[in-house]
């Protein structure tokens, strides 16, 4: 089921379609500047959206949904307002409607609802099902013209979606076109006409190059990733969800030196960097930087420090840096082992966050003495790692930096690289807010199924 922000029109529109770790905020910004009129988030499950807080991000003018681990589910801004739709994975219908209201369905709430399915194998049972589909009071239904069994290389069945939408009379959004008919911007219209639709929805063609919406054509590749990169470092993206989507569109190409580089990058920086784009990077951060520092001036009420009595910690000043370090040896780890061969308890870790920009700061305790970093960072997880730093310099241990020798944890990683039985998981070498993927909701009815927005 799909939520959309304010009333739209579903006539003779250009739609960016919803697409899994691509319907982000910098894609649909891309997609909304080379002309599309409607854009579609990335399906989202109800019960995880559920978990949600709503959180109005002053530092980066938008309004967050944030999970429980404080990674970003969903994110918007007033740029796309009257512009963007909520799409949500659900079989169930009070889930979906605490969904609705947490971020607003026909009955329950003011906004209007639409529906996107996939056809099914005949003809006459996928009419029956749009006619109910219909009843329910939506404003408009997507239809992708494959059944749920077959993939990108099977035609679309523009015959169907023309029966549909002879069949209805609410507006019919035609889907599936990117492989047989979508080359260029021209191609849309033909595909509209062929499906008889009121409006067409682009899936593939705009992931791999979202100036498909232009009418003046398809602008340079590194143009367009450029711009999206912007958009990306500007709204705080995760680098690994902004590398998934400009390995999308680099395809062929990612053998490149350019695309080589991209692979090897583990920083929104290195992507930077890779598309010679490290001067804005450091211009934007420090703006960001700049803009927080205000916000806590102007609200140091809110600023919320350790709760502990800081007498006797011991602090530096002090980040963590990711690529300073190599796969799977981080700082925690490192000081993991030290406390094992001392024969002491493992490291203790509290960490706080601070309400104004949802930063945060850990302490960590070894050995009953405290140390901390007085600098705040973006995540529980780094800023765990930059109290396991400060322990480590102050007592002149390694940290596990690249060129660092630190021998037990080589013999560790040789043994066993994949599983200690009592010792660090693998997922604390993760970086914070990495997405996690897991299965969409499996529902049981063949029809129910069609309407996980696929």
């Amino acid at each position: 089921m799909i939520v959309n922000s304010l009333s739209l029109c579903y006539h003779n529109k250009l739609i960016l379609a919803p697409m899994v770790r691509v319907g982000t905020l910098p894609m649909r910004l891309l997609a909304l500047d080379y002309g599309a009129d409607i854009v579609y988030c990335e399906e989202l499950i109800d019960l995880k959206m559920l978990q949600c807080r709503r959180v109005v991000n002053e530092v980066l003018s938008t309004v967050d949904f944030v999970a429980p681990d404080d990674r970003v589910v969903f994110r918007t801004c007033e740029r796309e307002q009257s512009r963007v739709v909520f799409q949500m994975g659900t079989s169930d219908a009070e889930r979906a409607l605490a969904v609705a209201r947490l971020v607003t369905l026909v009955k329950g709430t003011h906004r209007p609802v639409t529906c996107k399915i996939r056809i099914l194998p005949s003809l006459e049972d996928t009419l029956n099902l749009v006619k109910r589909i219909e009843r329910t009071g939506i404003s408009a239904i997507a239809v992708h013209g494959r059944n749920r069994d077959e993939r990108p290389q099977h035609p679309v069945s523009c015959e169907v979606i023309r029966a549909i939408a002879e069949t209805l009379s609410i507006p019919v959004i035609a889907n599936g076109g990117s492989h047989d008919h979508i080359q260029q911007h021209l191609d849309i219209e033909d595909f509209r006409q062929a499906t008889a639709a009121s409006s067409v929805m682009v899936a593939r063609a705009a992931m791999w190059n979202p100036s498909i919406f232009l009418k003046d054509g398809l602008r340079p590749l590194e143009e367009v990733m450029q711009k999206y990169i912007r958009y990306a470092v500007q709204y705080d993206n995760h680098y690994t969800n902004t590398k998934y989507c400009l390995c999308q569109m680099l395809r062929e190409q990612l053998e490149s030196p350019q695309g080589r580089m991209l692979h090897a990058a583990q920083s929104s920086q290195e992507i930077c960097e890779a598309f010679g784009l490290g001067t804005f990077y450091e211009d934007t951060i420090r703006e960001l930087d700049a803009r927080r520092a205000d916000l806590l001036a102007k609200t140091p009420e809110a600023v919320e420090e350790p709760a502990e009595d800081t007498s006797g910690i011991i602090k530096m000043a002090i980040r963590f840096d990711r690529r300073a370090y190599p796969p799977q040896i981080t700082p925690k780890t490192c000081l993991l082992e030290w406390c094992r061969r001392e024969k002491l308890p493992q490291p203790v870790y509290e960490t706080v966050q601070r309400p104004i920009d949802r930063m945060f700061c850990s302490v960590v305790t070894v050995a009953e003495q405290k140390y901390q970093s007085t600098l705040w960072d973006k995540s529980k997880k780094l800023a765990e790692q930059t109290a396991a730093i400060v322990c480590l310099r102050s007592q002149g241990l390694p940290e596990g930096r690249l060129g660092e020798e630190n021998p037990s944890l080589n013999k560790r990683k040789r043994e066993a690289p994949n599983q200690d039985p009592g010792g660090p998981r693998v997922q604390e070498t993760a970086l914070p807010g990495e997405i996690c993927k897991k299965p969409f909701v499996t529902l049981e009815s063949s029809e129910e199924n069609l309407l996980e927005g696929c």
